[in-house]
């Protein structure tokens, strides 16, 4: 009999799956994240064993937890064909056509290249007479309302045009080619970078999505590549580190204490090239923060925009409020930065009792804003939002677009001693670029309260965005 959950992480957007036959025992799990326990317990209290760990590509967004569950399992690791002799640890490739019996329950593998070219996907059957498949699993190259974008890896040697055709191969040939009734189960959900128009719904059928995924409608391959490669959102600096990682024999995650830390020691820290991250919200951190640090909110896609923003090999010490300390390392770890060092400890006495070490930050409203335009000259405002958000909302007026993703690559475009403002969506993603500005050197940066919606809802005019060193 069929045993089958779907575990969806929020705050990667990120889908993994154990499928298990109870009549045998045998289980897989598919695509996990790094943090592997719920998976162990479900098996065991299913009275599943996790014989096998089918990753659908090497993910780029998040650091797989394959080797943690063959370390704790025995479980063999595979991928598909196209993947063999790329992973430093040993794998169990899988050809397209190959079928894995658990029991009754069988699994079909199916090459779908596009998002990457060892893509696969994952057909269950409850039954392996049954003319109609449970479900399939499509990891990155069918999502619910959007396909794999097939851009990430030009800078690897595979240009977007041949992917994307791959993927129109893939999705006509391969998944369209199931019966409607056919669930879709994809890998990720709205908010990841791995495409542009993702449903907040977290599976669908093969029917509807022929029926409503703007990329599955009636067009050529050549309008088809046109279609996914344009408007993507910029991709987060961290993920070419995240798909290597994946393809690395690294070490395993093991929950430990955080260690605490004197303000002493985190300023000689800070001085020898540590980041302090602040994961407390925007308006905690503008009343009071260490000077230096970056605000990145725990409350948000926390890892993500910190890997928008810090190296993956910088060390950090963690600002936050009591027992949040390990929750944000758990997530930093997830997309592989596992160099937290410490955290400060009683953050609330330190700062009352060194006042000369904490600074607050200036955060404007819409009304504010709109008179500095006005009355500051030279001010820089730069919008962090993506492009295709700007595309749809509009800019406040003379802004420059340069995605969080891109801020800390393309500071040079910027002038570190002019007057800046910046602002995103809602203000989350202002106050991490406000406060990474002002780590790198900024002078004097703000950031908009309630992002573009505030501005415009303010009534202030709202105009087409522009680029650095386009005229305003």
């Amino acid at each position: 009999m069929l045993w089958f959950r779907q575990y969806y992480l929020g705050c990667l957007s990120h889908a993994s799956y154990l499928i298990g036959d109870t009549s045998t025992g045998r289980a897989v799990v598919v695509d996990p994240q790094r943090d592997i326990d719920q998976y162990l317990r479900d098996a065991e209290a299913n009275g599943l064993h996790i014989e096998r760990v089918i990753e659908t590509h090497f993910h780029a967004d998040f650091l797989s937890g394959h080797l943690e569950l063959a370390d704790a399992t025995g479980a063999v690791i595979s991928y598909g064909e196209a993947a063999a002799g790329r992973a430093e640890y040993d794998i169990e490739p899988l050809a397209h056509g190959q079928r894995l019996s658990l029991g009754d329950v069988d699994l079909e593998i199916r090459a779908t290249p596009g998002h990457t070219p060892e893509s696969i996907s994952v057909v269950v059957w409850e039954r392996a007479g049954d003319e109609v498949p449970y479900g399939v699993l499509t990891g990155d190259t069918l999502f619910i309302g959007d396909v794999g974008r097939p851009d990430l890896l030009v800078s690897v040697g595979h240009s977007a045009d041949e992917l994307a055709r791959m993927l129109y191969h893939s999705l006509h040939e391969q998944l369209l080619t199931l019966p409607d009734a056919t669930r879709v189960f994809p890998a990720h959900g709205a908010g990841s970078a791995c495409g542009k128009h993702l449903s907040t719904e977290t599976q669908s059928t093969i029917g509807a999505e022929r029926a409503s995924n703007y990329a599955l409608q009636p067009m050529t391959e050549d309008e088809f590549v046109a279609v996914v490669t344009e408007g993507q959102p910029a991709a987060p600096p961290y993920f070419l580190f995240a798909a290597t990682r994946n393809r690395q024999q690294r070490a395993l995650l093991h929950e430990q204490g955080i260690t605490p830390m004197t303000l002493d020691e985190v300023l000689d820290a800070q001085r020898n090239g540590a980041v302090v991250l602040d994961t407390r919200d925007q308006k905690m951190f503008a009343a009071g923060y260490l000077k230096g640090s970056i605000d990145v909110g725990l409350e948000g896609r926390f890892a993500e925009y910190t890997g928008d923003v810090l190296r993956p090999d910088t060390p950090i010490i963690l600002v936050g409020e009591p027992n949040t300390e390990s929750e944000a390392r758990t997530r930093l770890a997830r997309i592989g930065f596992d160099n937290v060092i410490g955290a400060l400890d009683d953050y609330v006495a330190a700062f009352m009792e060194h006042p000369e070490v904490v600074e607050r930050a200036s955060r404007l409203t819409a009304d504010e804003l709109a008179e500095r335009l006005g009355s500051v000259a030279g001010l820089q405002i730069v919008d962090v939002r993506n492009p295709g958000e700007v595309k749809e909302t509009g800019a406040v007026p003379g802004a420059v677009n340069i995605p969080l993703p891109q801020l800390v690559a393309r500071l040079g475009e910027l002038d570190p001693a002019a007057p800046t403002l910046v602002y995103c969506a809602g203000g989350y993603r202002s106050s991490i670029a406000a406060s990474t500005l002002r780590a790198n050197g900024f002078t004097d940066v703000s950031d908009l309260l309630g992002g573009i919606g505030a501005w415009a809802g303010s009534g202030h005019e709202v105009t087409a965005g522009r680029t650095p060193g386009e005229a305003s």
